[in-house]
């Protein structure tokens, strides 16, 4: 191992893709595989412990922490993330992106792609795979009101499934009040001033997966 080594953590909820991305990053001299996770839970006390330069997140982890949690929970702690995930919803990316996400690839990319985004990410520069680039761009030029957050994207999901204020703060471990604020923030930047409007303006704008 030279100083220039790039030390990975991999976290994918299955097993044979975590194998093959070792097999894959493996044939990098300068990239080092130092740790593989399968949880949530498991990456963030992982990547606590080894203190990897770039963590090599899936979004989707099953039950418990999803990859949106960890990254948020990782990069506060200083360490980059790069999403790798086959999914590529605009909800997806802003989340990815609001949690602290260093760079959001998709799993179709070329592997070159890939080691250039990992020696990257490393560096603290950002990378996105050409089509999340493009439509990151395209809603930064026709945004007309504030993003949402993190945290409203959550809420506005639950609203999605039909849930009450009550269910919403269970779900998130949050206070009725603290949800009815956040309500009020979603609407303010949605342009509108019913629960249904909020839903069907998210849909139309593709920020619910």
């Amino acid at each position: 191992m030279t100083e220039a080594t790039v030390r990975i953590l991999l976290c994918d909820d299955h097993a044979v893709v975590r194998a093959g991305l070792l097999a894959l990053l493996g044939s990098e001299p300068d990239i080092e595989v130092v740790g593989e996770a399968g949880t949530g839970e498991e990456v963030v006390a992982l990547a606590a412990k080894l203190r990897p330069d770039v963590v090599l997140m899936d979004l989707q982890l099953g039950p418990g922490i999803d990859g949106v949690e960890a990254t948020r929970r990782i990069a506060a702690t200083g360490i980059h993330v790069l999403v790798l995930t086959t999914y590529d919803t605009d909800a997806d990316i802003a989340r990815a992106i609001a949690a602290g996400a260093t760079g959001y690839l998709l799993k179709a990319e070329r592997p070159e792609e890939l080691f250039a985004a990992i020696r990257a990410a490393a560096q603290g520069r950002t990378t996105l795979s050409p089509p999340i680039a493009s439509r990151v761009m395209n809603q930064m030029r026709g945004a007309t009101r504030p993003a949402l957050t993190a945290r409203e994207l959550d809420i506005l999901g639950q609203l999605a499934q039909g849930l009450g204020n009550r269910d919403i703060a269970r779900a998130l471990f949050i206070s009725q009040a603290t949800v009815k604020t956040h309500l009020g923030r979603i609407y303010d930047k949605l342009g509108v001033d019913t629960r249904a409007g909020a839903v069907a303006v998210a849909k139309e704008q593709r920020l619910l997966p």
